[in-house]
């Protein structure tokens, strides 16, 4: 199928990608706050870095979604995201509903940071390739690197949990 390159300025597939570039920046945003207590919570320090990593890197994924605004010509602004809210409440819980110190918190705390992983992989992936159908090639590049550094996060938190993280949590008494 051929892809269609003239840039789609006032239709109502752009105005969608705009609603989910305001939502996935509140999303960012929101992270760059949240992960100070993930990464606070955390017991390993491979956890703790990792937490503290992805951070700085958040707030280029935030200075990057505002520069994706500014190629489309549109306001930088966000909207409440409900998906990242919720998420963010869940890993909130898992440090309420553990002991500190524990394995078990750390493998509920990677468990919370994957599922915001992979919220943010779902919606780039759809950015970037709506992006390209729109013919906002600078856009979708812009997007891409932020995706690959989310899958990148992702599998950084497989690694720790398969390394010591889940075995150590199957061996804490009840």
């Amino acid at each position: 199928m051929a892809t269609q390159t003239m840039q789609a300025t006032n239709s109502k597939l752009k105005e969608f990608f705009v609603d989910q570039l305001k939502d996935i920046y509140w999303a960012e945003k929101k992270l760059v706050k949240t992960l100070p207590k993930l990464q606070e919570a955390a017991t390993t320090s491979a956890l703790k870095d990792a937490f503290g990593n992805h951070r700085q890197q958040t707030m280029i994924h935030v200075d990057r979604l505002e520069r994706v605004f500014g190629i489309l010509n549109e306001e930088v602004d966000a909207s409440k995201c409900p998906a990242m809210a919720g998420i963010i409440d869940e890993g909130e819980d898992i440090i309420d509903d553990t002991e500190e110190g524990t394995a078990q918190r750390d493998a509920g705390l990677i468990f919370a940071g994957q599922k915001a992983e992979h919220y943010e992989i779902a919606t780039y992936g759809g950015l970037v390739t709506l992006a390209k159908t729109m013919g906002y090639n600078d856009a979708a590049e812009v997007l891409s690197q932020t995706l690959a550094e989310e899958k990148e996060a992702d599998a950084l938190l497989t690694q720790i949990a398969e390394n010591n993280v889940n075995y150590e949590a199957s061996r804490e008494p009840k």
